[in-house]
């Protein structure tokens, strides 16, 4: 595992007891898939509810952006209650479960709103309640996975995670031409069963599995979300704080491409609603086949390192689409993104916890890692959206290719900061 040079090393987590447990990996994985079955589908299905009442593609990817402007103000707070109520062992789940439960009834709502108020309103209201406990569901493998075995079991959450865009992709193909409503019912169901279901066989021994995971730290006295901020900022190495640079980068440009891409499959592909939703399918069966196999490499070649070689190999599928902008090189190119975006969503989050001056701050980091990520969603498709309504849907790949370039810049900055571990 790599180390950042002075003063903050990323600890080698190999040198933690234990093995990992293979019924916890899946617990906390069927968590983390529950609520990500209904934020990919919000992302695939929400930008054409929009497209009945706005025409702009600029507008419609700034109102997709908008959600993730609700979770920097809420997951931070969020996840700094949530440790609390896990140090005191109280754990995470009723936040989850209460978040969950009041979530799913807007999100149900949005297809029978009749107007764009109306339909705003469900999309804040969904927004509001989801990201209150989006953040604490991840911070659960720190509760229940020692430093050891977290990048690992990141590798199988987030192959859990890439199965909710092929359930997305399925619910696109096989029910949204048929009843919208019934389309949108189907994720927020399928988040509360698979909730509670986690929970009957993980969340009761929550206290347990923190006490067995803790690490020998204390606390650092960082008394406020604020505090933990203002530790990250004074840091002389700049690590973390440039690590936030490129995940607001790459969850920019990933949120841009999975919020415009179902408009771009019916104005450049010419498919219907359905079947440019359902674009995202191959994608996510080969980051479903990949990302476990990343997670174990990235042990060896560094996370950094191997998040710049995933933000390359990102630009490259761009390209490859903007060459063929046909149904056979867009899907091509989806498969090649994918790829490179699994090397970051299986590295990030785990890089930053072991950034993380003490486990008692892991929430907050989540909520952090929720900040930069959620800013650059917020941002990247109204960017991406203007942008293309001065060059066209035509060039919406190569724009986006321009875009990661960037992203791509930044990492290289960052690898050259870390050193292989003794």
């Amino acid at each position: 595992m790599p180390e950042i040079a002075q003063p903050h090393p990323l600890r080698n987590a190999a040198t933690s007891p234990g093995r990992m447990r293979a019924s916890t990996v899946l617990w906390v994985t069927l968590a983390v898939f529950a609520q990500e079955s209904v934020w990919n589908f919000y992302d695939a299905q929400v930008p054409a509810e929009l497209r009945q009442y706005l025409t702009s593609a600029g507008l419609v990817g700034l109102i997709m952006g908008m959600d993730n402007l609700l979770g920097v103000l809420i997951q931070p707070w969020m996840g700094f209650v949530s440790d609390r109520r896990a140090r005191d062992g109280r754990g995470r789940w009723a936040i989850v479960l209460t978040g969950a439960a009041l979530a799913s009834i807007p999100f149900a709502l949005i297809p029978w709103t009749g107007d764009l108020p109306t339909l705003m309103l469900c999309i804040v209201a969904f927004a509001a309640t989801a990201n209150a406990f989006k953040g604490v569901t991840e911070t659960l493998v720190s509760d229940y996975l020692s430093p050891a075995h977290r990048g690992k079991a990141q590798g199988f959450v987030k192959a859990g995670v890439s199965l909710t865009i092929v359930v997305s992709a399925l619910i696109s193909l096989l029910v949204v031409d048929r009843s919208i409503t019934l389309a949108f019912a189907l994720p927020p169901v399928l988040m509360l069963v698979l909730l509670t279901t986690s929970w009957v066989f993980l969340g009761r021994r929550h206290s347990t599995a923190v006490t067995e995971a803790k690490e020998e730290d204390e606390p650092t006295g960082l008394s406020s979300p604020w505090a933990v901020v203002k530790d990250m900022v004074r840091d002389p190495s700049r690590a973390r704080a440039l690590l936030m640079l490129g995940i607001f980068c790459f969850a920019g440009m990933w949120s841009a491409l999975r919020a415009l891409m179902t408009p771009y499959g019916t104005e450049t592909l010419g498919l219907s609603r359905g079947a440019a939703g359902g674009l995202a399918l191959p994608g996510a069966i080969a980051f479903l086949m990949c990302v476990v196999p990343l997670a174990y490499a990235s042990s060896r070649l560094g996370q950094i390192r191997a998040i710049r070689y995933g933000v390359g190999l990102f630009v490259v599928g761009l390209l490859i689409g903007f060459a063929s902008p046909t149904v056979p090189g867009t899907v091509v190119a989806l498969v090649v993104t994918s790829i490179g975006y699994a090397a970051f969503a299986v590295n990030a989050l785990v890089a930053l916890w072991d950034l993380a001056p003490s486990r008692h701050v892991v929430g907050t980091y989540t909520g952090l890692y929720t900040v930069a990520s959620s800013t650059g969603a917020a941002l990247g498709p109204a960017l991406l959206g203007f942008t293309v309504d001065m060059t066209g849907w035509r060039f919406m790949l190569l724009d986006g290719a321009l875009f990661a370039a960037i992203t791509f810049a930044v990492f290289t900055r960052l690898a050259r900061r870390v050193t292989p571990a003794a």
